[in-house]
């Protein structure tokens, strides 16, 4: 994140009645890194359900998919306004395309489509165009226990590790993460060595890379549960070592576990939890790569899908779906989030990126 004095933000959001959803578009907004406010800048309201976003690697471009229909959105962002342009859209050959990442080459973008049960590879093009889709993978395995939310494969997520060698996917629906790898030259996924098995039912989510490259931390939505592994940057297996709750002992409720990040600093693992409404803290030991529980914050909202850290990692920004508002913490030092009572109301906000400002 940048030094300077401002960034922008773009916040992603449901829209459709079938997700009971209030959110009215693509937000695009400018952020004071100095005191987390945000002003509002632009509204894309023909866009549906631009559920999760990503730059390209040069961050002039913008990408959005459209959660529960087919199609991702590319977008050219202005360097002096942050204002975005359309510039084209294309078929993700699948359903509710949930996740996306671009390479390091700049030169392909990855989808996860979460119910069809496939990743996509679609190439891009210099000036921020997507062609249509080169390569279908579909994910296989046996199917987890619970009979509702694990009817099939489930690929949540495609994060490239701090490499950008080799592309995680979390799959909600197997019990699995797997790790594939992009041969540039034929334009396909492969599969880059054996997925790593979850405990039954967790229902692995999203993954989030220490800066060392060496250790990963999943969130698993079902269990609620943060899995920690140590990751081979040479062959991308993964191997884990720990879990532990992603709700504090006191909570005897219902609760899906959402996002997973960890500091800059690479001290400190936050998640966010929908039903308990918190967001979990923990310490990392440096020695070893455990996760230490440092306590548990309130959302200030309710069922926290998304949250972001923002300037510098000094705040903390926790999209709550189902009361519409982005809320606001400042993060200390020794890892632990207050509550700065700064709010912005966005309709059902889902995902929350931060671009440096060229003013």
């Amino acid at each position: 994140m940048s030094e300077g004095p401002a960034s922008y933000v773009y916040v992603g959001a449901r829209t459709t009645k079938e997700r009971n959803a209030r959110g009215d578009g693509l937000n695009v907004y400018r952020m004071d890194n100095a005191t987390g406010a945000w002003t509002h800048l632009q509204l894309l309201d023909d866009l549906v359900n631009p559920s999760f976003l990503a730059f390209d690697r040069s961050r002039r471009f913008l990408y959005t998919v459209h959660g529960d229909l087919s199609d991702i959105t590319a977008m050219a962002i202005d360097a002096g306004s942050g204002r975005l342009r359309v510039i084209n859209r294309r078929s993700t050959d699948g359903k509710n395309p949930v996740h996306l990442a671009i390479d390091p080459s700049n030169r392909y973008v990855v989808v996860a489509n979460h119910i069809t049960s496939s990743l996509a590879l679609l190439p891009r093009q210099e000036d921020g165009a997507l062609g249509a889709v080169i390569d279908l993978v579909k994910l296989e395995g046996k199917i987890g226990p619970h009979r509702v939310e694990q009817p099939f494969a489930k690929p949540h997520q495609v994060e490239f590790d701090p490499s950008g060698t080799f592309i995680v996917v979390p799959d909600k629906g197997l019990d699995l993460v797997f790790t594939y790898r992009i041969d540039a030259e034929k334009g396909k996924l492969v599969l880059a060595s054996k997925p790593v098995q979850a405990r039954e039912g967790a229902g692995p989510r999203h993954i989030a890379f220490h800066p060392t490259g060496k250790l990963a931390y999943v969130v698993n939505e079902l269990d609620s549960t943060v899995t920690a592994y140590r990751f081979d940057p040479a062959s991308g297996a993964l191997s884990p070592f720990q879990v532990v709750s992603a709700v504090p002992d006191s909570f005897t409720g219902n609760s899906r576990a959402a996002e997973i990040a960890v500091s800059a600093d690479g001290r400190y693992v936050y998640a966010s939890n929908r039903g308990n409404d918190s967001l979990a803290i923990y310490a990392i030991d440096a020695a070893s790569g455990r996760l230490a529980p440092r306590g548990w914050t309130p959302s200030g909202g309710k069922t926290p899908r998304f949250f972001a850290l923002g300037a510098s990692d000094r705040f903390l920004f926790a999209a709550n779906e189902d009361s519409d508002m982005v809320t606001m913490f400042t993060r200390a030092p020794d890892g632990l989030l207050a509550a700065t009572g700064n709010v912005v109301k966005v309709g059902s906000p889902v995902c929350i990126l931060f671009r440096e400002s060229q003013a």
